[in-house]
């Protein structure tokens, strides 16, 4: 005891010791483990992938039949534009015909070349507005 200092004893624990106590954790076990979520993920991957196989067989399918109703329609198509352009070539003689009344010697429809080669006639569909001077709006 020096320099009249209180004695002081040391905190020792109880005789017998202390009681015993939970000190890890125990949380319940929630969920899968981690296998059965890989599982699941697998397949609705699996699932997935089926579904786009069987779109794409689709898909090819509808390409398939957009290519056959090309090749039908083909014939079909390169005849409406061959009677439009006849039309088109008879108004076109008929307009000459009244252009070229008076002139001596002109034959309306016969080709300006001297080749016997068929060059058909250039014919551009303009509409209306676009044709050059039209007035704008």
């Amino acid at each position: 005891m020096e320099n009249g200092a209180i004695p002081s004893g040391q905190d020792m624990p109880p005789s017998g010791g202390f009681k015993p106590f939970r000190y890890e954790r125990r949380l319940p076990k929630r969920g899968p483990n981690g296998l059965t979520l890989f599982g699941i993920c697998g397949g609705i991957m699996a699932y997935g992938w089926y579904r786009i196989y069987l779109a794409l067989d689709e898909r090819r399918e509808l390409d398939r039949e957009k290519m056959w109703s090309r090749i039908y329609l083909t014939p079909v198509l390169i005849a409406e534009t061959d009677r439009d352009e006849y039309r088109r070539r008879h108004a076109a003689v008929e307009r000459e015909r009244v252009i070229m009344k008076d002139v001596p010697g002109w034959v309306p429809g016969q080709s300006v070349y001297n080749g016997k080669r068929y060059a058909p006639d250039t014919i551009a569909n303009i509409p209306l507005h676009q044709q050059p001077g039209a007035k704008k709006e």
